[in-house]
């Protein structure tokens, strides 16, 4: 029987929901199979939590418990350190496979600031005009000024839109940039886009057959104009899946999360975020995300259930190709 560490919390706002999501996985995966313990990451130390409330601590020297050694670490941490490549990294020194990407597409992916300009670079899809930021600017000047609004304000480095703005004027600028900087060291300042959003999911099973997921459209409602935080977990969005949309649309958004995915040297699950400007009917890519949700709210695992792949499976496809032989 294989010694699965689901590993979940982490450093940043989306703790709790790494909770939730590492919740979700445990319920599906089958005990029967696996040995299965969640291992809590956060900034008081790393433990696995108890039946009975008490915390038995990991030895982060090894990454053991009790001893126990680990064959598999099922990353579910969204954001710092699970999400950046620092996990990744420390496995990889201690030799023990994991169910994401690895340290340099995960480092790389993290920053929006970084990954936008390396996505332009393929020319198979568009990206927003955006400044990246390493301090707090004293006024609006350079090349901020050049930017049209609307705006959006976001950490460079985060995830669950957490201290993400929609700016519509020069004096909502500087406050959403200083909101931003609370969550993260670096911030991007990016054009909006007008249009409809869409997420798509890929993933390449052990057998290397890539699986691209029907596409979802992310509707805000209830006063929001973006998927903000609690659009995306308090309810106010509606998800379609699949999205209602002209084929060639659709097609083409798969096509581009196919290409992004073997571009950027991706594995494990990982969900492709664009907005489609219909006006100009022009794809514009968002982000990527190498660790998506797997919550009840969570995107991804209803697009593996509209392919008829229940999260038992997927969670099950997730480990089996995490420990073939990467090539």
């Amino acid at each position: 029987m294989k010694n699965i560490a689901l590993v979940m919390g982490g450093f940043s706002g989306e703790h709790d929901i790494s909770i939730g999501s590492g919740n979700q996985v445990y319920e599906a995966l089958d005990k029967e199979k696996y040995n299965v313990r969640k291992i809590v990451v956060d900034r008081e130390g790393w433990y696995c939590p108890n039946d009975d409330g008490s915390r038995t601590p990991v030895d982060k020297n090894d990454f053991t418990l009790d001893g126990m050694h680990f064959d598999l670490a099922f990353i579910i941490i969204h954001g710092n350190p699970g999400e950046n490549g620092v996990l990744q990294g420390y496995f990889d020194m201690l030799g023990i496979p994991y169910t994401t990407c690895d340290f340099y597409t995960s480092a790389l992916t993290f920053n929006k600031g970084f990954c936008n300009p390396v996505v332009k670079s393929f020319g198979i899809v568009k990206v927003a005009e955006s400044v990246l930021l390493y301090h707090m600017p004293e006024c609006i000047d350079g090349r901020l000024s050049q930017l049209r609004y609307p705006l959006f304000v976001k950490p460079a480095a985060g995830g669950s839109s957490v201290a993400t703005t929609k700016v519509k004027t020069p004096e909502e600028l500087l406050p959403a940039i200083q909101l931003a900087f609370g969550e993260d060291k670096e911030v991007l300042v990016e054009e909006c886009i007008n249009g409809r959003e869409f997420d798509c999911g890929v993933f390449r099973n052990a057998e290397g057959r890539k699986i691209v997921f029907p596409i979802t459209e992310i509707i805000p409602k209830g006063g929001h104009e973006f998927f903000d935080y609690e659009a995306k977990y308090q309810g106010f969005s509606n998800e379609v899946t699949p999205a209602q949309c002209p084929d060639r649309i659709a097609q083409h958004i798969q096509e581009v999360s196919s290409q992004l995915y073997d571009l950027l040297g991706c594995a494990g699950i990982v969900r492709f975020d664009y907005i489609h400007d219909m006006d100009a009917d022009t794809l514009y890519f968002l982000e990527v995300n190498t660790i998506p949700g797997q919550s009840a709210e969570s995107i991804v695992p209803k697009q593996a259930k509209a392919m008829g792949i229940s999260p038992a499976e997927l969670y099950e496809m997730s480990i089996q190709a995490a420990l073939a032989p990467r090539k």
